[in-house]
């Protein structure tokens, strides 16, 4: 199936810079300042290491309106995805969830030939692959025409784009309504929450159902996750802001799920406002802790910067005194958030000799700002390091069952988030 381009622009009605994405209300307050920083997907090739890189504000506001936390739009979405450095695929464990996913779906829904399921950023194809055997038909929505590629080679059809009501348009004008919308970790990186809310609404059947996943705002602060925070990440949500979204755009919320993926998400249900589903008793009791833990309050965010600044000293403090003692430290993993993490803290290859990833689209780059090189796994096993820093630390169990092994030469992990911690394969359970 050929991966298909349309010249057609996004509708784009952005309110000013400093104004909030969702309300345009007027943007007062901070939320952290993480100071400049390169775009986290932005990995350097050997040539361009002498090349000027642009750094970019990573300062964070929070609406005293709707409670969004917020990035400016310093750099378009265009430029961001033109060639995107990340495939869901090489996660196992993200492809185990989103097939746990489909298996769980497909029978509340009951889709079968005669539906429509649309993946909006649906990446390599990671989901969507596992509803083709089931003969039910999918069309992926993908702006990153590198990534777009390789689900068009698994014969998932796909369109090279960006979603909004353009599109949406476009497609209920050749006959395309969904009865299933699928949005993973997309939300917080549209500038244009209400154009994408807007064209969801329009692309969905009465009777349909969106489902969207994202970082859950709440675990973000509970656990420190800083990091979390990039320039592709536009918003960062609450379900009290999810809620107030969901109104504005003649939708309802009918349930939420708490997930563990990336360091604790929320994966919404979304119907029209009009349609026969009934809203969950999760929906209100989640609105209700959040609001028992101030997520309506502005002085609850303002608590957020002094701890993010804590971890920065203790990780800083820990690296100091390995290198004082002569270990060695290697990192695992050149994940987006690793690179907000190094940056912010400052650390380059005075402190990590180079990091390694699964991705072979990374190998033989660097990383954005710190330029710390990043290498193939077995790079591990050569250098047999005294300590290995997890910067994907949400899938730390994932790399340390993979990495178990370096027990053998005393080797051992150290994870920065939601607190400095050591940890000894030895002492670890087979």
């Amino acid at each position: 199936m050929n991966v298909q381009a349309t010249a057609a622009s996004r509708e784009v009605d952005l309110p000013p810079a400093g104004f909030c994405r969702l309300c345009g209300a007027g943007l007062r307050h901070t939320f952290v300042d993480l100071g400049m920083s390169p775009l986290c997907e932005s990995y350097r090739t050997p040539d361009e290491l002498d090349a000027m890189e642009p750094y970019f504000p990573l300062h964070v506001l929070v609406c005293d309106d709707c409670f969004l936390v917020q990035l400016k739009e310093y750099v378009s979405p265009e430029h961001i995805f033109r060639e995107y450095a990340y495939f869901s695929s090489y996660s196992t464990s993200w492809v185990a969830h989103a097939k746990t996913y489909c298996d769980m779906i497909v029978p509340r829904l009951g889709l079968g030939p005669d539906s429509l399921v649309v993946e909006l950023a649906s990446n390599d194809g990671y989901l969507l692959q596992h509803l083709l055997p089931r003969g039910i038909p999918v069309l992926g929505i993908e702006p990153a025409a590198n990534v777009a590629k390789v689900a068009a080679e698994k014969g998932i059809p796909t369109r090279v784009e960006f979603f909004g009501v353009a599109l949406a348009r476009q497609l209920v004008a050749e006959g395309r309504q969904a009865d299933l919308i699928v949005g993973n970790n997309v939300l917080a990186q549209v500038p244009d929450l209400n154009d994408f809310v807007a064209g969801m609404r329009l692309l969905l059947k009465p009777e349909g159902l969106i489902t969207l996943e994202f970082p859950h705002l709440e675990r973000l602060m509970a656990e420190n996750q800083f990091d979390t925070i990039y320039h592709e990440h536009f918003s960062y949500f609450s379900l009290i802001t999810i809620e107030r979204m969901a109104t504005r755009h003649g939708l309802k919320l009918i349930d939420v799920e708490e997930l563990r993926t990336h360091g604790g998400s929320l994966r919404v249900h979304l119907a029209h406002a009009g349609s026969a589903f009934a809203p969950g008793r999760r929906v209100s009791e989640l609105i209700a802790r959040e609001e028992r833990h101030g997520f309506r309050e502005l002085a609850t965010y303002a608590t957020f910067a002094p701890r993010v600044q804590r971890a920065k000293r203790r990780l800083l403090a820990f690296l100091i005194g390995a290198k004082e003692a002569g270990r060695t430290i290697c990192g695992y993993g050149a994940p987006g958030k690793g690179n907000t993490l190094l940056n912010y803290c400052g650390i380059g290859t005075d402190f990590l000799a180079f990091t390694v990833d699964r991705n072979p689209y990374k190998h033989g780059r660097f990383t954005p700002g710190m330029h710390i090189p990043i290498h193939p796994v077995a790079a591990i096993d050569a250098a047999r390091p005294d300590y290995i820093l997890i910067l994907p630390w949400n899938l730390r169990q994932e790399i340390i069952d993979q990495m178990r092994h370096v027990a053998d030469w005393g080797g051992r992990f150290v994870v920065p988030i939601p607190e400095l911690t050591v940890i000894d394969p030895r002492e670890l359970r087979p």
